[in-house]
């Protein structure tokens, strides 16, 4: 029995004939100023895409396995991390990322009695110590899990303005841990120019640069690097984003002669989510999260939809946690590790993302590269342009969040429930450098509505 394609007794479609149809429909208005939209990366995106128009050369095979569910949780009193992460573990998540507070934390009773098999653990270290982490290194081994310790000295100044000791030594304390045989440690957490509001071209850009400053400046990194993603709502966009980080990294990768492709570990945007109608929130995380699935990052870690108001809760963690269950588990999002591929659009936008990036990348690095153009202010002064330019699409209402700028319940109520502040934060200090502020879009608007409540 011979095999037929479908829908092969259709005569095919040119793309000439679909525009020219298109054209016909539009009644004389012009093609590209109705249907041609210029996103704020300069990326001008088409009503429909076709194969005689696509370049299959740009086509990127990627092949990752199943995500991986992460639970995140912050190392405050130990026992009780301990107890959570078994917790969590038995309800759904596959990974369990702790945030170790200080380098006294007893991590021999964190991680006693956590199952070895089939889970990974992320120690993120908001510090810097050698000792401590050849003291995590030994217990990890003892236990026999399988780990990644997050150390990321840029980001920490990118994000608090300052090193965690000054750049010498830092860079001196990478290269003694990369010498010894130790977990991997090396972590990109670029989530940082995505809450603050940099472009997709920026946020690919600035994260290359970022890993160019380690590929520099550490002798030897003979292990796989993590990179740590914030996804936006920008469906489509926010999938091409993660192929070309991943793809600009092989790249760059090579020339340095490293062998290891990059662990990407991805999270939803802080940016984008409000106090008032929380519920929304669910919404926008769902779909952030489809986006990283789909993007093919290694592990996701949801954004629990009370979190920027809310302490960690059981509820919170578990609606968040159960979010990533349905979408591998009853929506079937693990059984395709590749799936986006072969999609012209998809395949379109991260060839032009990619390309945008690198030619910023370019850019970076012919003005002596991130931690240079960190010191002087311009990768600040460059996010805070992009910011400022997606405020006022918010402000005026040509950037929508459901609830809160459109459509709001004016009987919602909030002063009472704020467990954390909200907004941002003032910490005068000395610091170095201007730090990068995160800053969600909602936060003016939902400042004058708390005053106004009785």
């Amino acid at each position: 029995m011979s095999e037929k394609k479908l829908f092969s007794e259709f005569e095919p479609v040119s793309s000439k004939q679909w525009k020219q149809q298109i054209q016909f429909e539009l009644k004389g208005a012009d093609y590209n100023e109705t249907l041609v939209w210029e996103s704020p990366e300069g990326i001008k995106v088409k009503p429909f895409y076709h194969s005689d128009e696509f370049d299959y050369s740009i086509a990127n095979q990627f092949s990752t396995p199943p995500f991986q569910i992460v639970q995140k949780i912050f190392v405050h009193e130990v026992h009780l991390s301990n107890k959570k992460a078994l917790d969590a573990l038995n309800r759904g998540a596959e990974s369990i990322y702790f945030t170790i507070e200080n380098d006294q934390i007893d991590c021999k009773e964190l991680i006693k009695g956590l199952p070895s098999k089939n889970v990974t653990y992320y120690f993120n270290l908001p510090f810097l110590s050698i000792e401590y982490c050849n003291k995590l290194n030994e217990c990890i081994t003892a236990n026999g899990l399988h780990s990644k310790l997050l150390i990321d000295p840029i980001g920490h100044l990118a994000k608090e303005g300052n090193w965690y000791f000054n750049l010498e030594n830092d860079f001196d304390a990478l290269n003694l841990l990369s010498s010894k045989d130790i977990e991997p440690f090396l972590n990109i957490n670029s989530t940082t120019y995505q809450n603050a509001g940099a472009t997709i071209v920026q946020q690919i850009a600035y994260t290359l640069a970022h890993t160019n400053e380690y590929f520099n400046r550490i002798l030897s990194i003979n292990q796989p690097i993590t990179i740590e993603v914030a996804v936006g709502t920008n469906y489509f966009f926010e999938i091409a984003k993660i192929r070309a980080i991943r793809l600009l990294f092989k790249t760059l990768a090579k020339e340095y002669n490293h062998s290891f492709d990059c662990h990407i570990l991805a999270s939803p945007s802080k940016r984008n989510k409000t106090l008032y109608d929380y519920n929304v929130n669910m919404l926008r995380t769902t779909t952030e999260c489809m986006s990283a699935i789909l993007g093919g990052a290694d592990a996701i870690s949801n954004l629990a939809y009370d979190a920027i108001y809310h302490k960690d809760n059981e509820f919170g963690d578990r609606i968040s946690r159960n979010q990533l269950l349905i979408l591998k588990h009853e929506s079937y999002f693990d059984k395709v590790g590749n799936s986006a591929d072969g999609a012209y659009f998809i395949e379109t936008l991260t060839q032009q993302l990619a390309e945008k990036a690198l030619e910023l990348f370019k850019d970076i690095e012919a003005n002596d590269g991130l931690i240079t153009q960190l010191i002087e202010g311009t990768i600040q002064r460059k996010i805070n342009e992009s910011a400022e330019k997606e405020q006022e699409l918010f402000d005026t209402g040509k950037e929508v969040l459901l609830g809160t700028n459109k459509y709001p319940n004016k009987n919602d109520q909030m002063k009472n429930d704020l467990e954390l502040y909200p907004f941002v934060k003032q910490n005068p200090r000395k610091t170095l450098i201007t730090p990068i502020i995160e800053k969600r879009l909602a936060e003016k608007l939902e400042q004058e509505r708390l005053s106004q409540e009785q």
